[in-house]
């Protein structure tokens, strides 16, 4: 007979190991390094701290959400191991930045009508650094506002569509302004559901597994690192049986004798999350049925998370 999967279990009872393999970092990214740089430091000294502790597991993947060029600072969830599976959700929120506007000219006297005017869907091309293709798509601009002015700059509050393109809108800007003008510092504050109001710098991480590892005292680590579960906590939620969850893990997708509750307002295409009753997430994908039939498929995979 096959073994049985192995569920997780409630994430407030994760181990360290537990957490280094399924969790995520509110990381705020240093300037210098890219993106990818960090990751990959990160990871590597999550595998060797394991190694250390002669943990049965290892770290072989680790991705962050979003990328930051090398100068640009804030907030980079990392997410470790399996719970890279989960990268998919940060491309449905929306991202925040605080931007320096610098305008090639003094700032004109209706700096604040001008930016209003972006405010919405917005037509942007990638620059020709970019690792997407060129073309012309759109983007949505939820909120602009400034911030403070002074001489040539603004500072600028950018709630925006993951995928935007803050440099571009800086030198649009600065176009519609008359000026010209470019982007200076910039910083991410959000990107949903992370903010900057719990942050943690790289070297609060290499703390955390150096207290550990050398003080066999995991304290900082749990105040560090979350278990991948943050990652979804915007989505809607369904709570589905045990035995439905190990079909799950076998591959199978949720049938409607499985599920026990439903948040309210899924609708039909609804990227959701399943959880167990201990609130162990088990999968990401689509709202395709109904819940309260009786036979049928509920929700097809994406994502299996066990």
């Amino acid at each position: 007979m096959a073994d049985r999967p192995r569920l997780r279990g409630p994430p407030g009872d994760r181990s360290p190991v537990e957490l280094l393999t399924f969790g995520v970092v509110n990381l705020d990214k240093p300037p210098g390094p890219s993106s990818h740089q960090v990751s990959g430091w990160l990871r590597d000294s999550v595998a060797e701290t394991l190694a250390e502790r002669g943990a049965d597991a290892t770290l072989e993947q680790a991705a962050h959400a979003g990328t930051l060029d090398p100068k640009v600072t804030g907030c980079l969830p990392l997410m470790l191991g399996e719970a890279t599976r989960l990268a998919q959700v940060f491309l449905e929120g929306s991202k925040e930045y605080i931007a320096v506007l610098e305008c090639h000219a003094p700032v004109p006297a209706d700096v604040e009508s001008v930016v209003a005017e972006f405010e919405g869907p917005i037509y942007q091309k990638p620059p020709r650094k970019s690792a997407v293709s060129r073309r012309l798509r759109v983007r949505e601009i939820y909120d602009l506002e400034v911030l403070e002015t002074d001489d040539r700059q603004v500072l600028l509050r950018i709630r925006c569509e993951s995928g935007t393109y803050v440099r571009k809108l800086c030198h649009d800007l600065g176009l519609a302004l008359g000026t010209g003008g470019h982007m200076g510092h910039l910083r991410r504050s959000a990107t949903t559901p992370f903010d900057d109001s719990d942050l943690h710098s790289t070297s609060d991480f290499l703390d955390a597994l150096a207290f550990w590892v050398e003080d066999d005292d995991p304290g900082p680590l749990f105040d560090v690192v979350d278990p991948a579960e943050r990652i979804l906590e915007d989505l809607p939620s369904i709570t589905i049986a045990e035995n439905a969850a190990r079909e799950v893990a076998n591959g199978a997708p949720v049938y409607a004798p499985g599920v026990l509750e439903v948040d309210t307002g899924v609708t039909a295409g609804d990227l959701v999350a399943c959880y167990t009753p201990n609130e162990a997430a088990v999968c990401l994908g689509e709202f395709v049925g109904d819940a309260d039939a009786d036979r049928g498929v509920v929700v097809s995979l994406e994502r299996v998370l066990v």
